[in-house]
């Protein structure tokens, strides 16, 4: 557990106290639990509110936002898993349902004129009252305690407090609000199937209905305990890519809940989608060269989401609904 209170209030060592669970934490699973991080409760309980009012629609009503071709919109259950995965075989869809958005962005902003993929518009339902400004009221401060949190994930990495400053400036985060509803699962299927997460962090506010899994270096799949207040932060792809395998991606996977539905609001958080993504200096040497060539975000973008949860087959869900 990591307590971030003292060190967003600049209380003496507080950030290197920080940056050193981090690293501890990050190099040997992955995985820490974040208390104390200035998310209002009241916010962060809102915010689940508006996942049960958005999947508590009609199917047709969720099916005419279906995912567009920014991967923002509603994914159908039951046809869609993270298949590129290399922590398990995953041959089976999973049980979930799902509404995402990313930055809202305005029609002059350059991303949006130049027509970049994942900069394009947010599907909003018309027939939920406050559902757009809660939600962008929640991304709004999520992107606030992320950048708050940069600089002890640059310190833990033996760089300067500002060395990720300028590539999340203007984060590309996607922002879901997940259903996972209480039914039978086959053999190899799940909530959300074992793999890791394509972004550099996820912060997932926590619930007191279990499901989220970790997988401990030993290969034993453990809950994530339940702390109220809390977020449940894990570390992803892009993560392990610019730190050379320092900071581990974390294998993690969901259960169906049991006798009763659980909802998840997952905040991912990645740079700007032009940054480049090579090794980062403090995590090379003569002995340990970079093990990776140099990525654009986007160019990783393109190839997750196309691989995983390509938009266009949205137009098969829509054609023979579940």
């Amino acid at each position: 557990v990591t307590e971030v209170g003292p060190c967003y209030a600049g209380a003496p060592g507080a950030r290197e106290r920080v940056a050193r669970e981090l690293a501890e934490a990050l190099e040997t699973i992955g995985f820490f639990v974040l208390i104390n991080h200035g998310v209002p409760r009241e916010l962060i309980a809102q915010t689940f509110e508006q996942a049960r009012r958005f999947h508590a629609q009609p199917l047709a009503a969720k099916m005419a936002l279906r995912m567009n071709e920014h991967n923002n919109g509603y994914m159908a259950m039951g046809r869609y898993a993270v298949w590129t995965s290399d922590v398990n075989d995953n041959d089976k869809p999973d049980l979930n349902e799902a509404y995402f958005t990313k930055r809202e962005r305005t029609p002059d902003d350059p991303l949006v004129r130049a027509g970049r993929r994942f900069a394009g518009p947010n599907r909003w339902p018309d027939d939920l009252p406050g559902f757009r400004e809660a939600v962008l009221t929640y991304t709004d401060a999520m992107d606030a305690l992320t950048r708050r949190f940069l600089p002890a994930c640059a310190l833990a990495l033996d760089l300067p407090p500002d060395a990720f400053d300028a590539a999340f400036a203007e984060s590309q985060f996607s922002f879901r609000l997940s259903h996972y509803p209480p039914v039978q699962a086959e053999t190899n299927q799940f909530g959300i199937a074992p793999h890791t997460d394509a972004n550099f962090l996820t912060f997932l506010a926590q619930t007191e209905v279990p499901g989220l899994q970790v997988r401990m270096p030993s290969g034993e799949w453990l809950d994530v305990p339940y702390v109220p207040d809390s977020y449940a932060v894990n570390t992803g792809d892009m993560m392990y890519r610019w730190t050379n395998g320092r900071f581990k991606s974390t294998p993690h996977r969901a259960l169906p809940p049991v006798g009763r539905h659980r909802y998840a609001i997952p905040f991912f958080l990645g740079p700007h989608i032009d940054t480049v993504i090579a090794c980062l200096p403090t995590c090379q040497s003569a002995t340990n060269p970079p093990r990776f060539e140099p990525i654009t975000y986007d160019a990783y973008l393109h190839w997750w989401y196309d691989a995983n949860y390509n938009a266009a087959k949205q137009n098969e869900a829509a054609a023979t609904p579940s």
